[in-house]
């Protein structure tokens, strides 16, 4: 559920993030089949990348989250969140514990955003984005 938050989030702020000049891609764990389906329901129009063996993850350090974090306040409001925002948990991806992260990179091998979601609904503020990009 929080992966279709926050690629619907950059799908709907894709020309703010394009008229800053960068670009933006998306990472998934599942096979050819799972990301074809998950791109045609969310609609976006960025390439959506299969890593199947997790080595971006893992680069990225990236960290799974336990089942019991499921049952922490901060993930029944983020649930809450998303739902309101239309999102709903579809079929279930190839590891659902594993974490996302949202990333600004830039020439000369800069970082220039950093966010490694420490829990399930921990998903990057496109506020934060759209800021780190104009600030470079």
């Amino acid at each position: 559920m929080f992966c279709r938050e926050h690629v619907a989030r950059l799908r709907d702020n894709q020309r703010e993030i394009d008229d800053a000049g960068a670009g933006i891609a998306a990472i998934g764990l599942a096979g050819r089949e799972y990301a074809t389906s998950f791109w045609a329901e969310t609609g976006i129009a960025f390439p959506l990348l299969i890593d199947e063996t997790r080595a971006a993850y893992n680069a990225a350090g990236l960290r799974k989250g336990a089942l019991w974090e499921l049952l922490l306040p901060f993930n029944f409001e983020a649930r809450r969140r998303a739902r309101r925002e239309g999102h709903r948990q579809h079929k279930v991806g190839k590891d659902p514990f594993q974490l996302g992260g949202t990333f600004i990179f830039a020439p000369g091998d800069r970082d220039l955003y950093v966010h490694r979601a420490k829990s399930y609904g921990d998903v990057a503020s496109t506020e934060s984005l759209l800021t780190a990009l104009r600030s470079r």
